[in-house]
């Protein structure tokens, strides 16, 4: 299956699954997340602000802001720019696909990255990801050397293979409620 072929695939699983069930499926991924010695040994997490149809990251956001350092992605044309959440009134809507974004000075300081949780359209076992299509993420995460990178999905998220390109970035751990 091409990469098109499967973000169809993706969406439609995602449609057919309430909110309601997305977010309690988030919070048991998400607590899995905390079990890892990798997360729990971070002091700087580059996380993201979920939108509908992802693993929702907005509690865990707000659960771990107060004791590491925080970073949320902020669209800057085809790039990733980096700045902390410091909490629900920093944020502010994104311009190009209305994501929340916070405000702030930019985080430059890639290399002290420790761990990034990673969204995807699918992963697959070899921790393979696809994303949306963009390269978003892959630029990102070629420019953090130091970085754990975890993926979390749902368990319709997992496939047996992802189509792979050379520049996708691999992660070093899929979480997911398998």
């Amino acid at each position: 299956m091409d990469k098109k072929e499967l973000r169809i695939q993706i969406r439609a699983a995602k449609k057919a699954v309430p909110f309601c069930e997305k977010l309690s499926r988030s919070r048991a991924i998400m607590s899995k997340v905390e079990e890892l010695d990798r997360f729990r040994e971070a002091k700087v997490v580059l996380l993201y602000w979920s939108m509908e149809d992802e693993v929702q990251t907005h509690d865990f956001v707000e659960k771990w802001y107060k004791s590491k350092t925080i970073l949320l992605p902020c669209v800057d044309g085809d790039d990733l720019r980096l700045r902390q959440y410091t909490g629900a009134d920093c944020m502010r809507e994104g311009e190009q696909f209305g994501i929340g974004e916070p405000t702030g000075e930019e985080y430059t300081d890639l290399e002290s990255v420790d761990a990034i949780i990673v969204p995807g359209v699918a992963f697959d076992k070899e921790g393979h990801r696809m994303g949306r299509g963009r390269g978003f993420y892959d630029r990102l995460l070629k420019s953090t050397p130091n970085a754990y990178k975890i993926g979390v999905c749902f368990d319709f998220q997992m496939v047996e293979n992802v189509p792979v390109e050379p520049h996708d970035v691999m992660m070093d751990r899929v979480v997911g409620e398998f």
